[in-house]
C-alpha cells in the first residue's frame, strides 16, 4: 500500500484495494513489499482507480445520459498503488428515465417513489402515469416484474392512495382480449377504486432490527442480521471487494473490482450470511456465473463504477441473508440523508482489513461542496456521490470497495451508492466518494431483463 506519487496536487495519495490478509494457515500467505505492507500478487489487484464528476439531480423523469468528465491534466491516480476506496452517491434525488444510449429497461414500465408506485410510460404524451387499481391482480404484477428483470422473484401488488396528485392514469381493458399486458392500458381520466398499484417485485430493504451502529474507519462490529445483503467477495480465498444483494442471483459491486484479469467469473467466490472472515474459510461460497461491469466505466477516472455479478446458482433467503431495494426515481432524499456503509475493510488507513463486518453512519454530501476546490475540485461526476463527514473520523476504507452505501426511507433500506474511492481514510476534507446507483438502476434492469 505504498503512497501513490501520481496523486492529484492537493487531493492525497491512493491505495490499491488489497483486501482482507488471512491469518489461515491454509490459505496464501502474501508477500510483505519493501515499504512493509503486506500485498497480495499483482495479477489479482482489482485495477487502480478514482475520479469524480458532476452533480444529479434526483426528480428529473426525463432520460438523462451522464457524460464523461473531462480529465484533469495530471490530476488523476494512474500508478498502480492507488487506493480503492469508497463512497460515491449523488445527494438528494433519483435520477429516472431511459438513458437513451444504452437503451435501458424501464423504456415502458417502472416503479416510482418509496412507495414503489407502479408507473408505463405513455410514447404517445411522453409521460408517465400511474397504473389505476381497477381491475387489477397479482398475474398482471408478476408479468410486469418479469418485464423488470425479475424473472423468477414476485412479492406483492396491491393498490394504495395515490398521493402524487396525477390526473391521468393507466387503466386495464379486459375487453381487450388476450393481448400483451402493455396493449391492454389505456389513458382515462378517472380511477374508480382511488387507488394506483404499488408493485414489489422482491422482499428488500428489511433488516432484523432498527437499532445502527456507527465504524469502518470510525465504526463498530455488525451484528446478526442488521446487513443481511452484504457480501464478500474472494478471490483465492482472500476478500477482495464487497458487494450487495439485490435479487436471489443478482449481487451490484464497484466495476473497479473487476478489471481484468478479475472480469472472468471463475476467480470470484462470493459469502453471505457470515460476520466474520475468518469463518468463510470454512464455509460454502457461491460460484460466480457471470460479471458485467458498466460498458462505459472509466479505469481512470472511476467514472461509472458499479459491475453486477450472477450466480451460479440462486440464494435462499433468510433472517441473515436478504436483499437490499434499487433506489427509484422520485425518492427525493435530504441534502444531508443519512447513509450507512459496512464492509471488512481496514478500521485506520494503512491498517489491515477486518476480520469482522463493521459498519457506520455517514451523511450525503452535497456534489458542489464535494466538488470544490477545497475538497475533489470537480472530480465529482453525476455518476458519483459523496457521504461522510468533512472533519473526517469516519469514512470507508481499502477492502470496503464495492460494498453498500444504504439509507432508510418509509421503512425500506434502499442501495443509493456502491463504494468506490477516496484520498486516503477519514481524513478531512477527503469524504468517501461512491457510485450513483440511482444513476445505474436502468442499467441494472437492463442486464437482468436480458439475461437468460
Amino acid at each position: 500500500m505504498a503512497l501513490n506519487s501520481g496523486s492529484p496536487p492537493g487531493v492525497g495519495p491512493y491505495y490499491e484495494n488489497h483486501g482482507y490478509q488471512p491469518e489461515n494457515p491454509y490459505s496464501a500467505q502474501p508477500t510483505v513489499a519493501p515499504n512493509g505492507y503486506m500485498v497480495y500478487p499483482a495479477q489479482y489487484y482489482p485495477s487502480p482507480l478514482p475520479q469524480y464528476a458532476p452533480r444529479v439531480p434526483t426528480h428529473a423523469s426525463n432520460p438523462v445520459v451522464s457524460t464523461q468528465p473531462k480529465s484533469p491534466s495530471g490530476r488523476l491516480c494512474t500508478s498502480k498503488t492507488k487506493k480503492a476506496l469508497c463512497i460515491t452517491l449523488a445527494l438528494g434525488t433519483v435520477l429516472t428515465g431511459a438513458a437513451l444510449a444504452a437503451g435501458l429497461v424501464w423504456k415502458f414500465i417502472r416503479l416510482y417513489g418509496p412507495n414503489f408506485i407502479l408507473q408505463v410510460y405513455s410514447s404517445q404524451r411522453r409521460s408517465w402515469h400511474p397504473v389505476c387499481q381497477d381491475d387489477w391482480n397479482e398475474n398482471y404484477g408478476r408479468v410486469a416484474c418479469r418485464d423488470m428483470g425479475y424473472k423468477n422473484s414476485f412479492y406483492s401488488s396491491q393498490g394504495i392512495v395515490d398521493d402524487s396528485g396525477a390526473t391521468s392514469f393507466m387503466k386495464l381493458n379486459l375487453s381487450a382480449g388476450n393481448v400483451d399486458i402493455y396493449k391492454k392500458l389505456y389513458h382515462s381520466g378517472t380511477c374508480s377504486s382511488k387507488a394506483v398499484v404499488s408493485l414489489r417485485c422482491v422482499a428488500c430493504g428489511v433488516t432484523l432490527n432498527s437499532s445502527r451502529q456507527s465504524r469502518i474507519v470510525g465504526g463498530v462490529t455488525a451484528s446478526e442480521g442488521a446487513w443481511p445483503w452484504q457480501v464478500s467477495l474472494h478471490v483465492q480465498n482472500v476478500h477482495v471487494c464487497g458487494g450487495s444483494i439485490i435479487t436471489p442471483e443478482w449481487i451490484v459491486t464497484a466495476a473497479h473490482c473487476v478489471e481484468k484479469p478479475l472480469n472472468n467469473p471463475r476467480h470470484w467466490t462470493a459469502f453471505v450470511g457470515i460476520l466474520s472472515q475468518s469463518l468463510m474459510f470454512y464455509g460454502s461460497g457461491h460460484r460466480v456465473e457471470k460479471v458485467i461491469s458498466h460498458p462505459s466505466y472509466d479505469s481512470q477516472t472511476k467514472n461509472n463504477d458499479i459491475a453486477l455479478m450472477k450466480l451460479q446458482t440462486p440464494l435462499t433467503f433468510s433472517d441473515a441473508v436478504k436483499p437490499v431495494c434499487l433506489p427509484n426515481p422520485g425518492m427525493n432524499l435530504d441534502p444531508e440523508q443519512p447513509c450507512w456503509i459496512s464492509g471488512w475493510g481496514a478500521t485506520e488507513e494503512k491498517g489491515k482489513t477486518s476480520d469482522m463486518l463493521n459498519a457506520a453512519m455517514v451523511p450525503l454530501i452535497d456534489p458542489q461542496r464535494c466538488n470544490s476546490r477545497y475538497v475533489y475540485n470537480n472530480l465529482i461526476t453525476p455518476a458519483m456521490i459523496c457521504a461522510g463527514f468533512l472533519k473526517g473520523t469516519v469514512d470507508s476504507c481499502q477492502g470496503d470497495s464495492g460494498g453498500p452505501l444504504v439509507t432508510l426511507k418509509n421503512s425500506v433500506w434502499w442501495l443509493i451508492g456502491d463504494t468506490s474511492w477516496g484520498s486516503g481514510c477519514a481524513k478531512a476534507y477527503r469524504p468517501g466518494v461512491y457510485g450513483n446507483v440511482t444513476v445505474f438502476t436502468d442499467w441494472i434492469y437492463q442486464q437482468m431483463r436480458a439475461d437468460g
